[in-house]
């Protein structure tokens, strides 16, 4: 009966410690994945910010051609963007809804305008990425069941988006005699 009874004590104590090993992995994952994310999108701010100031005030309005969206719609539709894909990968509220069209806005235009409403919007996702749950970044998530997906894969689409539409705007920096700024990798 001793041996029966130390035994059980040591199964409880090894199936105790197993499962707090479990669940400090687990949220050492998700502090990981959480961390990372941020550290991606405050590169990302810093990034876009030095591609903003590297353009001339005169470069905001600048298209390479009529069919392409300017420097300054380039970066007005990446935060409009960046506002949804994190909405729905993080769950927070949107900022901006009373703005159908960032590119359509005057008050966004100009190179002042462009760098504070890009400042408040990459500090509005950083924000949603640390105050999101990261428990929850398997949830499938979306406007309609055609266009649902868990919520991590809204967040990484955010940043291909955004990285997407700043890389396209190096070509208009070339093109206005402006060297754009060393990438920033890590």
């Amino acid at each position: 009966m001793k041996n029966i009874t130390k035994s059980l004590l040591v199964l409880a104590v090894v199936v105790f410690t197993s499962a707090n090993l479990i669940v400090t992995s687990d949220s050492k994952f998700e502090s990981d994945v959480k961390e990372s994310l941020i550290a991606d999108w405050e590169r990302a701010k810093a990034f876009s910010l030095e591609y903003i100031d590297a353009m001339p005030e005169d470069g905001m309005d600048y298209r390479p051609n009529d069919q392409v969206r300017s420097f300054e719609e380039q970066f007005l539709h990446m935060a409009q963007g960046n506002i949804g894909l994190l909405a729905n990968g993080t769950g927070a509220d949107r900022i901006h809804t009373d703005v159908p069209n960032f590119e359509k806005e005057a008050k966004f235009k100009g190179k002042k305008a462009l760098r504070a409403l890009t400042v408040e919007v990459y500090d509005w996702c950083i924000d949603a990425i640390k105050n999101m749950d990261t428990s929850k970044l398997d949830e499938v998530v979306g406007p309609n069941e055609n266009f649902s997906h868990p919520r991590m894969e809204w967040i990484k689409k955010g940043f291909e988006h955004q990285t997407h539409h700043r890389g396209q705007t190096t070509i208009y920096l070339r093109m206005k005699g402006v060297t754009p700024p060393a990438e920033k990798l890590f």
